[in-house]
């Protein structure tokens, strides 16, 4: 039986996507639950895995090429005497999109019944469970250099102990392979200001017409889509010393800015849940839980907004540390779709770079996007009718307008603004 390899649909919003490697060869043996290609979704590399067992005949679709979700990329035979037949129904029929439908037993079936290789969300399974857990660019590299992977079982040092393409190379190297720390990282210095700089954009040549990557186009899409909201604004100013004042104590255990404005922002979140909201067409859907985005820019072009899930009820501590994590896997194209779609409320801040004030484009699915400008010194007049200088910076919250109105958006930066003026220190509570 020949089986064709479709396409998968990794997120409700991807409609196709690119080949990054194929890690089986035309002619390679396929073990069931194998991992045989790498595609890059909207936002990040996921590994395919196989439901069957059999050769990979033809890839139809090759390594740096794109296809719609529901396109045949490659024929998987069921035997070696089927190689051949498979590589001219190859031949014969072109790559077109296929619409697969659902079994009884949740797999994707092609329209005629063949049985595709399916998506297998690629979250590493814990070390302590006995499985061999590596990369497929591990596990080819491995290959390549003579290395046995279980020597390196429960060394890896990737997520819950998955090896990498830099355990292999220790490997081979006589070098001792760290292991997952299982207690706090050692604290870390946050970058200051000055030392941050944008995403490098890739070399062009004067004049050059460079496509569009996946994730730009995946961005295109999202913003198409918010054109059909009607949006409102709403700014304020928020004092910071308070704010400033606690970064300097805590930042040597590792806390980033960053992590105590999602943390502030999530406890706001508590007293108006309609901030936290969004539209739909069957009426407005109140979110069980306060899940905060935070746009990161990413090689090459394009942002991400890896998700800091529940940031009201975790401490800030364990945030700055999942927020690490998350910004390093994103740039490495390693995050799960949970864990860059599953926002509730958006942050996006230009302050780092020194910009004072602007608007942010909502997100599709959330009801609010807040902009953060840079705090600095500024001139006040004082309550006793002095002159005195405080730290402020200010923030513009978006707004759909068929969930929030302006009097809940003022509200909310109301009391945001309080918490961070004169009780910062609840953000460590």
């Amino acid at each position: 039986m020949i089986r064709e390899v479709f396409m998968p649909a990794l997120s409700s919003t991807m409609t196709e996507g690119k080949i990054v490697s194929w890690v089986k060869e035309p002619g390679d043996q396929v073990e069931k639950g194998e991992t045989v290609v790498i595609v890059e979704s909207d936002k990040a590399d996921m590994d395919v895995e196989s439901f069957y067992g059999g050769f990979l005949a033809v890839i139809t679709v090759p390594a740096g090429s794109s296809a719609p979700v529901g396109a045949t990329i490659g024929l998987v035979a069921e035997t070696e005497a089927e190689i051949a037949q498979a590589q001219a129904q190859a031949t014969s029929t072109p790559a077109v999109p296929s619409t697969p439908t659902v079994s009884s037993n949740g797999h994707n079936q092609s329209p005629n019944g063949s049985s595709p290789v399916a998506p297998v969300v690629n979250i590493p399974a814990p070390v302590a469970s006995g499985r061999l857990v590596a990369s497929p660019r591990a596990k080819k590299l491995a290959k390549d250099l003579k290395v046995d992977l279980k020597t390196l079982q429960g060394k890896g040092s990737g997520p819950h102990g998955r090896i990498t393409t830099a355990d292999v190379e220790a490997a081979v190297g006589q070098v001792a392979i760290p292991t997952i720390p299982q207690i706090p990282p050692a604290p870390v210095t946050p970058p200051t200001p000055a030392t941050l700089t944008p995403t490098p954009s890739p070399t062009t040549s004067p004049g050059e017409l460079q496509p569009l990557t996946t994730l730009q186009n995946a961005v295109v899409r999202n913003m198409n889509a918010s054109l059909q909201i009607p949006d409102f604004h709403v700014s304020y100013t928020i004092t910071t010393d308070g704010l400033d004042a606690l970064y300097k104590q805590i930042k040597s255990k590792g806390v980033t800015m960053t992590a105590l404005l999602a943390k502030a922002v999530a406890l706001t979140l508590q007293k108006h849940p309609i901030i936290n909201a969004c539209y739909t067409e069957q009426g407005i859907q109140y979110k069980p839980n306060i899940n905060i985005a935070i746009a990161v820019a990413m090689p090459g072009g394009g942002l991400i907004t890896p998700v800091l899930k529940e940031a009201d009820k975790v401490d800030i501590y364990t945030l700055s540390r999942t927020w690490k994590d998350l910004v390093e896997r994103a740039r490495a194209k390693q995050l799960q779709p949970d864990e860059y779609n599953s926002g509730t409320f958006s942050l996006s801040n230009l302050g780092m770079f020194g910009v004072n004030t602007f608007d942010a484009i909502l997100t599709p699915g959330q009801g609010a996007i807040m902009a953060v400008g840079g705090s600095k010194p500024t001139v006040v007049a004082t309550k006793d009718g002095l002159i005195g200088v405080q730290s402020q910076m200010e923030v513009n919250i978006t707004c759909d307008h068929r969930v929030i109105y302006g009097a809940d958006a003022a509200a909310f930066l109301q009391d945001l603004a309080k918490l961070i003026a004169t009780n910062p220190q609840a953000l460590t509570l």
